[in-house]
């Protein structure tokens, strides 16, 4: 038997196991998008990276507290403004509406009396990691699968007619410790497992004892790895519900492996096991912010955001081969580039490479509101031959970032900035 545990409403849980006064009252944690990293001056950025999950964004932070001014911009017309959007929010704010991804101005329209605490990412991703260390210690199989949800094997550990007291148990024992409500989720495979955690909330367990007749009336959309084109193609042949997808093995066989791994999945025929660490695929970064019509300015945030690429990567220690830069602007105008580069790696390659894309791409007559970089196909996953031809200068440009990571680690991410940033 598998469990899924999913911490209920997550950051603000988190909030309220340190301040109980939030308990009991609507809340939200919410904010802007980290645009610290951009001053001119030194903030002595560092970063959090250290949790295995999957789907666990890494965190640059400072010491810097945040309040509840910081959701406001300077006066527009006279007037101040709230920015930002609800990053989770608790169940007794939801009972007005509020929702996560809202615009926080709009949430306190619905709910004037709404508490909207700062993110402190930082403070999270310590508590997570405590939780997934505690939760090693109970279940020999613990995969954390992101900030706020962990797969647990239980086969040879629990009895299947135990694992529901096991369960309620652990249910107990968190918040005990935490402070922090969690539901639980039971099945024979991972996938139903987090399923049926949705029948669990708030603060509950469910055990899935016939699959089939679990999943019998379940929306499509409720199933994890089923996205919106995925809905579209399996509306388009009159599947709505996952019950459905039975009678269409051929047909999502006939996918291919995509297909296949998906039907074996709602079907609970997948077999698959807990992974302790997911391997790192790609290393991305986005930054959202007001309309920049300077191209300048948006050129010096790309370099600003490559250095923390950089940090990313070379504190991993892969070698990506492919580059990406994405360019949002107003009115929904969207402009990428990629580019796959056989050579080694350095801050300085990275960075001329991201200037060339952005110049392909840079848009004059529009304000950008939004940069997304990252990298990928590093070599270690894919057999690469890397140019000869660069191999020397790349060698001398990949040791000197290799020394600039040193100091980097020690004084901050911003203690070395390119000629571009300033």
């Amino acid at each position: 038997m598998f469990i899924h545990i999913d911490i209920d409403s997550f950051f603000a849980s988190a909030e309220r196991s340190i301040n109980p006064k939030l308990n009991g009252i609507p809340i939200a944690v919410g904010g802007r998008s980290n645009l610290e990293i951009f001053n001119r001056d030194r903030t002595n950025i560092k970063l959090m990276n250290d949790n295995s999950g999957a789907f666990v964004t890494p965190v640059f932070y400072s010491d810097r507290e945040k309040s509840f001014e910081s959701f406001f911009v300077d006066n527009v017309n006279g007037q101040r403004k709230i920015r930002g959007i609800i990053t989770t929010c608790s169940y007794e704010a939801r009972a007005f509406g509020v929702k996560t991804a809202m615009p926080i101005a709009q949430a306190l329209q619905l709910c004037p009396h709404l508490v909207v605490i700062p993110s402190n990412y930082k403070f999270y991703h310590h508590l997570s990691k405590r939780l997934n260390l505690y939760m090693e210690k109970k279940i020999p199989k613990i995969e954390q699968f992101s900030i706020d949800e962990f797969f647990g094997d239980l086969h040879g550990w629990v009895s299947e007619d135990e694992c529901y007291g096991f369960a309620l148990a652990l249910k107990e024992d968190i918040f005990k410790e935490f402070g922090l409500p969690v539901s639980i989720g039971i099945a024979k495979t991972k996938w139903i497992a987090k399923v049926a955690t949705e029948r669990a909330k708030p603060f509950g367990v469910y055990q899935v004892r016939n699959i089939e007749q679990f999943i019998e009336d379940i929306p499509i959309e409720a199933f994890p790895g089923i996205g919106k084109a995925f809905q579209e193609r399996l509306r388009s042949r009159g599947i709505k519900r996952l019950g459905e997808i039975k009678e269409h093995k051929e047909l999502f066989y006939s996918w291919g492996k995509i297909g296949v791994q998906l039907y074996e999945r709602v079907m609970g025929i997948d077999h698959e096991v807990i992974n302790k660490r997911t391997p790192r695929k790609s290393i991305g970064i986005s930054r959202t912010f007001d309309p920049i019509r300077e191209s300048e300015e948006v050129r010096r945030r790309v370099v600003i955001m490559a250095r923390h690429i950089v940090y990313m990567t070379m504190g991993l220690g892969v070698n990506p081969t492919t580059y990406f830069l994405k360019i949002s602007y107003e009115y929904g105008t969207k402009r990428k580039s990629s580019r796959t580069v056989d050579r080694l790696f350095s801050e300085a390659l990275f960075r001329e490479q991201l200037l060339e894309m952005y110049g392909e791409i840079v848009h004059q007559g529009l304000g950008a509101i939004k940069l997304t970089l990252s990298v990928s196909n590093f070599t270690e996953h894919h057999r690469k031959t890397l140019s000869l031809l660069d191999f020397s200068e790349d060698q001398e440009r990949m040791n000197l970032s290799k020394e600039i990571q040193g100091l980097r680690d020690r004084f901050g991410i911003d203690i070395i900035k390119s000629g571009v940033e300033l």
